[in-house]
């Protein structure tokens, strides 16, 4: 962990209040070398309530590359495929934790059918599993892009749907979400798994990838560079964003508290803003010497436009609330870029 993913682990340590429910407890993570993955990795770890941990992962090395020596006692690190692997030799799970997915718009234009394979098949082996083993509980990791596009509305509540469009490719991944969701509550009504879904809004923060492509990254990386922000679409989209120990509290709120099969939007509904907007915001608070252009590009893989207020009233009746602000987003991404040795090395 770099000096700013630290400070956030200690913040979230102090300010939890469930930790006791989760001691002795054995997690099934997958995605765990993800921004959210990992970050929840850390920070139950850091809870120091004798949480065991088992990684399924792609990559074993970037797995030991990302957690520290002490940390690795706690986990368990199988490197598999989440589509082929025999779930049936794992023993002793409490909780399942499912953050994988593609998250690359590129990735989903040029594999759509990986694309949709990946979450859907993923997704059915771990619920069959969870049918078979009593788990206690499963939060599955969804995306405000479940949403498709709407309207221009106040607040987007839970059971709200929009329209995507079958003839595009880039649905893939809204629509292979809303299938998993869908197979979330099935396997909840027809068999009781305690599944629950936490519908994400776009989640970031230190320790973010180096190679994330997604516009609040862009634009952090663009004023720490002090190079203008380029936008290929009119930047109307607008959504709230999410800090990552904030989602994680979040996420461990819905495991252990929310209602089997239902869906809680996460977010901060306080940060919500247009692309547009939120590049005039990095210039104005954290680089006023760089300029935000227009410059409209075709075949880039975004999401069609959207406006996804997103209502959290249903995730904090269980008492979760958002601590960080777009500021304080923003800052903590930009100072762990600043100062960061590998991101440094690898983009400056």
């Amino acid at each position: 962990m770099n000096r700013v993913q630290e400070h956030d682990v200690n913040e979230f340590v102090n300010s939890f209040k469930l930790s006791d429910q989760l001691a002795n407890k054995t997690f099934l993570v997958t995605g765990a070398t993800g921004l959210i993955g990992s970050m929840l990795i850390h920070c139950l770890i850091a809870l120091k309530q004798n949480i065991n941990i088992l990684l399924l992962v792609r990559n074993k090395y970037k797995a030991y590359q990302m957690f520290s020596q002490e940390e690795q006692r706690a986990l368990k690190i199988i490197e598999c495929n989440l589509v082929e692997f025999d779930y049936s030799t794992l023993t002793g799970i409490d909780y399942i934790i499912h953050c994988a997915a593609p998250t690359s718009s590129k990735y989903f234009i040029e594999k759509p059918i990986e694309t949709v394979d990946i979450i859907l098949k993923s997704t059915q082996k771990l619920l069959n599993y969870a049918k078979s083993n009593s788990i206690k509980g499963f939060v599955f990791l969804s995306s405000l892009e479940v949403y498709g596009s709407i309207g221009k509305m106040d607040s987007v509540i839970e059971d709200i749907q929009g329209f995507w469009s079958i003839t595009d490719v880039r649905s893939c991944y809204p629509i292979a979400k809303r299938m998993a969701e869908h197979l979330c509550f099935l396997f909840s009504k027809e068999y009781g798994v305690p599944v629950k879904i936490a519908r994400l809004t776009q989640t970031t923060g230190a320790g973010i990838a180096l190679d994330d492509n997604r516009i609040i990254a862009q634009f952090a990386r663009k004023a720490v560079k002090s190079e203008d922000i380029i936008l290929h679409t009119l930047g109307k989209s607008a959504r709230p964003y999410c800090y990552t120990t904030d989602a994680i509290s979040a996420i461990i709120y819905i495991l252990l508290k929310g209602e089997n099969g239902e869906p809680y939007n996460v977010a901060n509904p306080d940060t919500y803003v247009s692309a547009r907007d939120l590049a005039d915001y990095v210039k104005t608070y954290f680089n006023p010497d760089i300029n935000v252009r227009i410059e409209i590009a075709d075949n880039m893989g975004y999401a069609p436009d959207s406006y996804l207020p997103l209502s959290t009233e249903k995730l904090e009746k269980l008492g979760w609330k958002p601590k960080y602000g777009l500021y304080e987003i923003f800052k903590n991404l930009i100072d762990c870029m600043s100062t960061d040795k590998g991101y440094n090395r690898y983009h400056f």
